[in-house]
């Protein structure tokens, strides 16, 4: 028992000197959008350079709501569970035909919800069969670091010391790269930027490939 306790006090002591170790690494993240259009929301996450990226896997949740998907883009470690909880008083159905491992959730009523394991890492055009409007994206990434871009463009990432690509993305740009090194203390990392420019907006198809009668879009 007594070397089983010093073993798991020495186990504690690493964890707690690697999280201490961790820094904040801040960013921007500037997006050339054409004139009068908004630009998207965006995601970064750090994979650390020539070693293994922690394996952080968490619970989520995309809310059907209001005929939309809440939250529109979403960044996941591989093996995260996504909840789909159909908030509104109608019928829908989550599907994507993207990514490695497409999925349907098949059709569900309101207050139902419906779960998802995502073990393998990729990008997710998520929509519904019945509401082509509702669009979201899902980037299962191959690391537990990721954060959500403010509006204003900034971000941090708590990240330990070493070496790390970030990538930036969003659901109208091709990503984004850079390297950087993060050490004990703050870090700075070079900016980042995404052009979407070249986005145009274009009609999805349903999950059976083919195109939404003309009474599904709203009006």
């Amino acid at each position: 028992m007594a070397k089983r306790i010093c073993i798991l006090t020495v186990a504690m002591g690493i964890a707690a000197t690697t999280s201490a170790a961790a820094g904040p690494v801040t960013g921007v993240v500037r997006t050339v959008a054409r004139a009068g259009v908004t630009a998207a929301s965006v995601i970064v996450y750090a994979e650390p350079i020539g070693a293994p990226a922690p394996s952080l896997p968490r619970r989520f949740v995309l809310m059907q709501k209001n005929k939309t998907f809440q939250p529109r883009l979403l960044a996941v470690p591989v093996g995260s569970t996504i909840d789909f909880p159909n908030g509104d008083r109608i019928y829908h159905n989550v599907f994507s035909l993207s990514g490695p491992q497409p999925f349907d959730l098949g059709l569900y009523r309101a207050g139902e919800s419906r779960r998802r394991v995502f073990t393998a890492a990729g990008i997710y055009r998520v929509f519904c069969n019945i509401h082509p409007q509702m669009t979201a994206m899902i980037a299962v990434v191959p690391t537990g670091f990721t954060a959500l871009v403010s509006p204003d463009g900034r971000f941090t990432l708590d990240l330990p010391p070493g070496r790390y690509r970030v990538t930036a993305m969003s659901e109208r740009a091709p990503p984004a790269s850079i390297e950087l090194s993060s050490t004990q203390g703050s870090s700075t990392a070079p900016e980042l930027t995404l052009d979407e420019t070249s986005w145009a907006l274009a009609r999805h198809k349903n999950k059976f490939g083919k195109d939404y009668p003309a009474d599904a879009y709203p009006r």
